[in-house]
């Protein structure tokens, strides 16, 4: 192989480019951020830590049961029953789409299509 240097050393420019942004933060993604959390309710359906990974699934599996299999039964949430919905289920303890939902997608970069059917609910202020 006649070029096998420039073949390396493209090859070793390619691998710094890709991995700069890894060693350049050194793998800090910054801060979390602080959500408002409910605060006329303590338990939610799931753990704090399931929900923080999971929540997605959960609401697509509530959607689902309820919109395509008809099982539209409460949810057990500590002393209290939650509607399988995310307008009338989440939306009813976590009330600010802006400082609880909003606040983790825009940090994990993500754009949740929960808004393309639900409507915005109002922002409290």
């Amino acid at each position: 192989m006649y070029d096998s240097k420039l073949v390396i050393t493209g090859l070793a420019i390619f691998v710094i480019l890709m991995t700069f942004p890894l060693w350049y933060n050194g793998g800090n993604a910054g801060d979390l951020p602080k959500v408002e959390k409910p605060t006329n309710y303590k338990q939610c359906v799931e753990d704090a830590a399931y929900m923080r990974t999971s929540h997605m699934v959960l609401l697509d599996d509530w959607r689902d049961e309820a919109l395509r299999e008809g099982k539209r039964e409460k949810v057990k949430a500590g002393d209290i029953e939650v509607e399988k919905s995310l307008m009338n289920g989440c939306m009813m303890c976590h009330v600010d789409k802006a400082k609880f939902c909003d606040q983790c997608h825009q940090y994990a970069a993500v754009k949740p299509y929960c808004w393309d059917c639900h409507f915005v609910p109002k922002e409290t202020l």
